[in-house]
């Protein structure tokens, strides 16, 4: 069984609060996602977010092909960190740690995800050049997104 992972850092010229309030809704994923990928919301985003929270999502990550994704907020730490992680969807696993924490002149925001893939064999053969070049792809797209939206350090 292999489970990769993903770490992606971030320094940007707002408070903590400005940061938690943008992270912790999840409508304001549509806006730090790539317009291709045609995320839509449906259902789970219409109150602040909470543990045990269930939002259900339509993302078209790769060949035009729709796929349901159903996540829960495990844990949460106001203003601190949060955790997602996928109850159905295309991973076999997906727990996605979010943290922010204050440094000099804004804050720091931390993304660390661990991941395995389905299809056991299958998968890990087009992780190198399939799965790991679009998740690439996506924190780039959202790191230069947050920039554009909120400056950076």
């Amino acid at each position: 069984m292999k489970i990769y992972s993903l770490h992606a850092t971030q320094r940007l010229p707002i408070s903590k609060q400005e940061a938690w309030a943008f992270l912790s809704d999840p409508k304001n994923l549509k806006t730090i996602t790539p317009d291709y990928m045609g995320f839509h919301i449906r259902s789970g985003a219409d109150r602040a977010m909470y543990a045990g929270q269930i939002i259900e999502y339509i993302v078209t990550p790769a060949f035009n092909i729709k796929t349901k994704w159903v996540t829960e907020i495990t844990h949460v730490n106001e203003g601190a960190y949060f955790v997602d992680e996928q109850r159905f969807g295309p991973y076999a696993l997906w727990h996605h740690k979010h943290f922010i924490k204050e440094i000099e002149g804004g804050v720091e925001m931390e993304d660390l995800i661990h991941y395995k893939l389905p299809f056991g064999f299958l998968g890990r053969m087009v992780h190198p050049f399939l799965v790991k070049p679009k998740l690439d792809e996506i924190f780039n797209y959202r790191k230069k997104k947050l920039e554009d939206l909120f400056g950076k350090i």
